[in-house]
């Protein structure tokens, strides 16, 4: 199965990290995994007084911030996973990623909050499962 792990490094990552390596049926080399974290776009006038190369090494060190402690803790459980980053609006950004590489499944740990709360504040969780026609498993 090719799985998508959706990853921010928050606390709700740390529960999906732990699951996973919980739950035998999740490891071994059945499963190809890429996780993907989401990195809020700079303002364009921002990013243009700045420069590009500016701008891409910020990128590349807030995904390298989230992503190495994953890096870490996978790699002990589980062998060639791939890590990427992308720009842009997470929810969004996470559905359009796992419709372009034909992910089996993708999976993402959720604050929980319920429906009121998601409504009222957005939830990246909500926006993934309404634009996604990947399967979505939420960790919570």
């Amino acid at each position: 199965m090719k799985i998508l792990i959706a990853a921010d490094g928050s606390a709700c990552t740390k529960r999906l990290l732990a699951f996973i390596a919980a739950h035998d049926e999740w490891l071994g080399p059945q499963h190809r995994y890429t996780v993907l974290h989401c990195v809020p776009a700079i303002p364009h006038r921002a990013a243009a007084f700045v420069g590009k190369p500016q701008v891409q090494a910020l990128y590349r060190d807030d995904a390298e911030t989230v992503l190495r402690p994953i890096r870490t803790f996978l790699n002990r459980h589980l062998q060639g996973v791939a890590f990427v980053h992308r720009v842009g609006s997470p929810g969004s950004t996470i559905a359009k990623f796992a419709s372009e590489r034909r992910f089996d499944l993708v999976m993402m740990g959720t604050h929980g909050h319920g429906a009121m709360a998601g409504l009222v504040m957005g939830s990246v969780a909500t926006k993934v499962m309404s634009l996604c026609r990947t399967p979505v498993l939420l960790v919570r």
